[in-house]
């Protein structure tokens, strides 16, 4: 196999090598498919661009992208970590290169001694504490939807800034929402959520949204449907600067939440900059951790199966809580 069929993105998917030549012709895609559909579409997306990445550098430093020796392997994370990359970054380049020579059937370079102290180095020069994004606590919530304006396109962003934190939903849970995944109950909304980050394999799961008093999410959702003439297909989609959705438009995109949200903190007079699509999720597991929710409930909404995550949020939110100075300081 050539280090083309792996690492090039004109060929095949860029990452997984050509199905074996000895099963019939009409399977080869379906093994291809199923192979594609064993890593997440956006893990497999990073993948192929970390791999052009290391192809390129290979070629330019005169070594074999696949297979790879360890030492062009140090190499290259090495020259990702003086760049300038996160530690995060760099992880999941080394990720790349280990997928694809496992799928290429070849010893993984990435499980050498020389490749494994690299990327520690790296780690603990760099360090690998994530850059926290500020979290859209219900109060700053409430000041992004006073920004909305009344138009559709008003009511598409309350609606989907209203259940994006209500939900505490990832923005790829987000976007992938359909009406036929919404079913209206007595108490609130029913939201199923078909598949998400930990639930590649798609069991799905379902969120309850209560009506509420303060942000009545399931309301702006209501409206926004109905304003729209939306009855089926993507719940959140595009709206033309006419002002009207067509019958047949795509779902929005993943960035499009993250632009919505830094526009509506923006207007709040907030650092935009400092906000993210992830800021909706954070902000109300943040809020609810606050206002003493407890832990199992939050994760019950959030979605987290490791509880580790969100007794990170509970601790941020009651940092000065019961603060173990607060007599003397």
């Amino acid at each position: 196999m050539t280090t083309a069929t792996i690492f090039s993105p004109t060929a095949g998917d860029g990452l997984l090598p050509e199905p074996a030549t000895d099963i019939p012709s009409e399977l080869a895609a379906v093994v291809r498919a199923y192979q594609r559909a064993s890593k997440a579409e956006a893990t497999l997306r990073a993948y192929r661009g970390d791999a052009v990445l290391f192809q390129d550098w290979c070629a330019r430093y005169g070594f074999a992208a696949l297979p790879a020796s360890p030492r062009a392997v140090a190499g290259f994370l090495t020259h990702e970590a003086e760049r300038g990359r996160a530690a995060s970054t760099i992880g999941r380049r080394c990720a790349a290169i280990r997928y694809a020579h496992k799928l290429a059937g070849l010893p993984d370079p990435t499980d050498d001694a020389e490749v494994r102290a690299t990327l520690k180095g790296i780690r603990r020069t760099i360090g690998t504490a994530p850059v926290q994004k500020a979290a859209a606590t219900v109060e700053v919530l409430a000041a992004m939807l006073m920004r909305t304006p009344d138009t559709m396109t008003g009511k598409r962003d309350r609606a989907l800034l209203g259940l994006g934190f209500a939900g505490a939903f990832r923005r790829s849970e987000l976007v992938a929402l359909d009406v036929a995944d919404l079913r209206e109950d007595r108490d609130g909304l029913r939201v199923r959520v078909r598949r998400s980050k930990t639930d590649q394999e798609g069991r799905g799961f379902e969120k309850a949204i209560p009506h509420g008093r303060f942000i009545r999410p399931v309301l702006l959702v209501k409206d926004w449907l109905a304003a729209g003439g939306i009855t089926e297909g993507p719940v959140f989609r595009p709206v033309s600067r006419a002002g009207r959705v067509r019958a047949g438009a795509p779902r929005l995109t993943t960035q499009a939440v993250a632009d919505i949200v830094k526009r509506y903190t923006g207007a709040a007079g907030l650092d935009a900059a400092t906000f993210a699509a992830h800021s909706l999720r954070a902000g109300y597991i943040t809020t609810a951790a606050e206002r003493g929710a407890d832990l199992a409930r939050i994760m019950d909404q959030s979605g987290h199966r490791d509880p580790r995550t969100v007794v990170g949020y509970i601790r941020r939110a009651n940092a000065f809580k019961d603060h173990s100075g607060s007599g003397f300081l």
